[in-house]
């Protein structure tokens, strides 16, 4: 059976929301930039908190950044 695991969208979506940068999006959701950069990269998982203030902060609904994947 394969491991599932939480992917993301954020990288993409911040580019095409003005290009915005880790460190802005960390600031709007009161998060370090190295947090914005490991999750992303799918190092860390946000608490369901982060995951819905990043979501909002991009403008997207919660399954549009967020996918839980095989």
């Amino acid at each position: 059976m394969a491991e599932r695991r939480l992917v993301n969208r954020i990288k993409t979506l911040r580019f095409l929301a003005g290009e915005m940068t880790q460190a802005e999006l960390g600031d709007r959701i009161g998060v370090t930039r190295q947090t914005i950069a490991a999750i992303e990269q799918g190092r860390y998982s946000p608490t369901l908190e982060a995951a819905f203030r990043i979501a909002g902060a991009l403008g997207k609904p919660l399954d549009e950044v967020f996918q839980w994947t095989d």
